[in-house]
């Protein structure tokens, strides 16, 4: 008690609840007298009025932050649920453009298959690709048991993109033909000259993941947008697989011979959907 006592502030705050309370004890009583004049009952309404807010004003306050802070909750609740829809639509969005290149890359192989008629396809779909082999290399989720074989060119698109080089039961590893690995077996290609005669090469890397027919003479009898197919020399790939369609031509370092750059005719970039080509003699 005589701490409280030595408290000033405390002591000021419980004596001016006490006055607070008897001026509206007083006021209360007054205004409620109906024999009381009008002039006192009025002080006692204003007195009831003013001592009412000063209460309410506290309570208001509490009450208004409490609601502040739950609009505060609510609407950080909203934003969250708002995130997370647009994540939703983006992953959806991203699923269905994934989904139709897929369904894209599908029909391709299909009309693929109606064009080849001399050659029986084996689909499947691209299950791996490093990004440190990205242009060396990819495997598919076909193997022997579905008849693959090694050596056996592999399309996607509308071209050859590489050879199968390792065959498993279920899967197999596909050379794609921009790899730079020297030891390779390279493509051996051909092209209708515009003197009708065929210009004949092999498919090389120049720099840069372009892809080039080299070793050729007379190089400069072929057209930009000429056709270049494989020519079946040498055993690996059967004859007439389009590689792809003549860019422009240049001379060699040496100018021994010349190089005629190709722009590809298949999938190199993202291939999902390969079509592995397999001639019908080997049935």
């Amino acid at each position: 008690m005589k701490k409280f006592l030595k408290n000033k502030k405390l002591l000021t705050i419980f004596v001016l609840v006490i006055l607070v309370l008897s001026m509206l004890s007083i006021s209360v009583r007054l205004r409620n007298r109906r024999q009381s004049p009008f002039l006192v009952q009025k002080i006692g309404n204003d007195t009831v009025s003013i001592v009412t807010r000063v209460v309410n004003w506290p309570i208001n306050l509490i009450s208004n932050g409490a609601a502040n802070v739950e609009d505060l909750f609510n609407t950080q609740a909203e934003n969250d649920h708002l995130k997370k829809q647009v994540d939703n639509l983006a992953q959806t969005k991203a699923r269905n453009s994934s989904l139709e290149a897929e369904n894209t890359q599908l029909k391709q192989a299909l009309k693929l298959k109606k064009t080849l008629t001399d050659y029986t396809i084996i689909n499947g779909s691209v299950i791996s690709r490093a990004a440190d082999t990205w242009s060396d290399l990819l495997i598919i989720d076909q193997g022997s048991r579905a008849g693959v074989k090694k050596n056996m060119p592999v399309m996607a698109g509308k071209g050859v993109i590489g050879r199968v080089v390792e065959v498993n039961s279920t899967t197999s590893k596909v050379e794609l033909i921009t790899t730079t690995d020297k030891s390779t077996n390279k493509f051996a290609v051909e092209a209708d000259a515009a003197n009708g005669k065929k210009v004949h090469g092999v498919i090389s890397v120049v720099g840069n993941n372009q892809i080039a027919f080299t070793q050729v003479v007379d190089g400069q009898k072929l057209k930009k947008g000429t056709r270049v197919y494989t020519s079946g020399m040498g055993g690996l790939s059967p004859k007439g697989l389009l590689i792809g369609t003549v860019k422009k031509t240049t001379r060699d370092t040496f100018g021994l011979s010349d190089v005629v750059e190709i722009q590809p005719a298949g999938n190199l970039n993202d291939p999902s959907v390969v079509s592995v080509i397999k001639r019908k003699v080997e049935e």
